[in-house]
C-alpha cells in the first residue's frame, strides 16, 4: 500500500523536478527535515511529511493559477481528492496569509482553508524556514536574509516578509523549544 508522504513525493517529483530543479531540492531537504521532526507532533508524522513534499507545488508552471503558489497548490491539492487539512497546512505554510494580503487574496485564502496553528503547522513551517532554497541548512535569520536578497528590496515577497518576519520567528522558536526538550537524531537546525 502505498503511504500518504510516499504518494505526495511522487506528485511532487513528477510536477518539480524537471521544470524546477532548484525547487525540487528545496522540497526534497524540506521533506526529510520534516520527517525528521514528525516525533514532535501530536501523531501527524504521514500529514507533516505529505505536506512538507507537496508544500511548494503551487510553483509548477502547469498549476500556476493567480501567481501565489500556496493557494494555487491548495486548491490544485483538493482538486485530486487530497484531504482538507493537507490542503489547509500547504496553503498557510510559512506565514503565507501575508503574502496573500499583499496579493489582495487575503479574504480568499481564509475564507477557502481555515489556518491551523498547530504543532504539525509549526513544524512544517520550521523546515521550510530553515532550509535554503538549493537544500542547504540554514538559521531562520540567513533564510530570510537569502529572500530579500533573491527577490530584491521592492518586490512583494520581500514586503510581505517584513511583516511576517515576527510571527515566523515565533513560531520557528516554538519548535527549538520542542527540540531542546526532546532532541531528534540528526535533527539539524
Amino acid at each position: 500500500m502505498i503511504t500518504l508522504p510516499d504518494r505526495a513525493a511522487k506528485l511532487s517529483e513528477r510536477e518539480l523536478a524537471a521544470q524546477l530543479p532548484r525547487r525540487w531540492r528545496h522540497v526534497q531537504a524540506v521533506a526529510a527535515k520534516a520527517a525528521r521532526l514528525a516525533p514532535l507532533t501530536s501523531g501527524d508524522d504521514d500529514l507533516l511529511v505529505a505536506a512538507a513534499w507537496l508544500h511548494d507545488i503551487g510553483y509548477a508552471p502547469q498549476i500556476v493559477d493567480t501567481g501565489f503558489h500556496a493557494l494555487d497548490g491548495a486548491r490544485w491539492l483538493l482538486r485530486r481528492g487530497f484531504n482538507p487539512r493537507l490542503a489547509a497546512l500547504v496553503a498557510h505554510h510559512s506565514c503565507a496569509s501575508y503574502e496573500a494580503t499583499e496579493r489582495g487574496l487575503g479574504e480568499v485564502l481564509t475564507a477557502e482553508f481555515p489556518l491551523e496553528i498547530s504543532d504539525t503547522s509549526d513544524a512544517l513551517w520550521y523546515a521550510d524556514m530553515t532550509t535554503g532554497p538549493d537544500g542547504q541548512d540554514l538559521d531562520v535569520r540567513s533564510r530570510l536574509a537569502e529572500i530579500r536578497r533573491r527577490y530584491g528590496p521592492d518586490h512583494l515577497v520581500t514586503r510581505f516578509w517584513d511583516r511576517a518576519e515576527a510571527p515566523l520567528l515565533e513560531v520557528v522558536e516554538r519548535v527549538q523549544e520542542r527540540l531542546a526538550r526532546y532532541p531528534m537524531k540528526g535533527s539539524g537546525n
